[in-house]
């Protein structure tokens, strides 16, 4: 049962309808749900949790049922019970014939599921690179669309945009040079463990001029704290007031 929206964040009760590989180490799923037809967003570089399974739940377990104490009870959770909370950027969204959101795509960066690999898979690449249609997870996301969970806002005035990124900036990447006015010039760098993969989910059609940069693997980089540890709020949280929904 979904409840009312009255703030900028909300959950959703999603489920995979398709998945893709994009490439060795990437890949797109995507998500439906009647959920959908209350969330709303202007794209670019729009963030999302996606709260994910433990193997052999059948839903993630997020104790949406307790408003606005979500979080904290969600943290109380023991941690193999406790859904896996990782955030995401919305790479597209499509609609039905009545404007509303029938089908959202998140790319997922597939780090260490290849055999022999010397890095170690986390739990959502894991996830993803089993995904298959029928899988549930839960999304806190957008429900109107201006939201603070967009952060590429240019001046207006904006005639050149650069970005530079490695393989888990491609959908932000992507998402925002599709949505620049036309006439507006890019220079995009996107480091990928191969070519294949930047090309085949960046625009291919667009007047705008990015470039690709397919890399090895880099050194072991310096390691930053994760999204989606218990102690790290989502940026798209439910703010006081604002009830967390639960949908069928």
């Amino acid at each position: 049962m979904t409840t009312a929206v009255a703030a900028p964040f909300r959950f959703f009760s999603l489920q995979v309808v398709r998945t893709r590989r994009l490439g060795p180490s990437l890949a797109r799923v995507t998500f439906a749900g009647p959920d959908l037809r209350a969330f709303h967003s202007d794209g670019q570089d729009q963030s999302l949790s996606l709260f994910l399974p433990h193997p052999g739940q059948a839903e993630p377990a997020v104790p949406v049922e307790l408003g606005d104490g979500w979080w904290q009870g969600w943290r109380e959770l023991p941690d193999d019970v406790r859904a896996v909370m990782r955030s995401y950027t919305l790479r597209a969204l499509r609609r039905d014939g009545d404007g509303h959101t029938a089908e959202i795509d998140i790319d997922f960066v597939l780090h260490g599921v290849e055999p022999g690999s010397p890095v170690q898979a986390g739990p959502a690449a894991r996830w993803a690179a089993h995904a298959a249609p029928g899988d549930r997870v839960l999304l806190l996301g957008p429900a109107v669309a201006d939201n603070r969970a967009i952060r590429f806002r240019p001046p207006e005035d904006t005639d050149l945009v650069v970005i530079w990124g490695d393989e888990t900036a491609v959908p932000a990447a992507c998402a925002v040079v599709e949505s620049l006015p036309a006439g507006t010039r890019a220079r995009v760098w996107l480091r990928c463990r191969t070519p294949r993969t930047c090309r085949t989910s960046t625009p291919s059609r667009t007047p705008r001029s990015p470039g690709w940069s397919g890399m090895p693997a880099a050194a072991p980089r310096r390691r930053w704290p994760r999204s989606g540890t218990p102690g790290s709020r989502p940026p798209s949280t439910p703010t006081s007031g604002s009830p967390a929904s639960r949908g069928a």
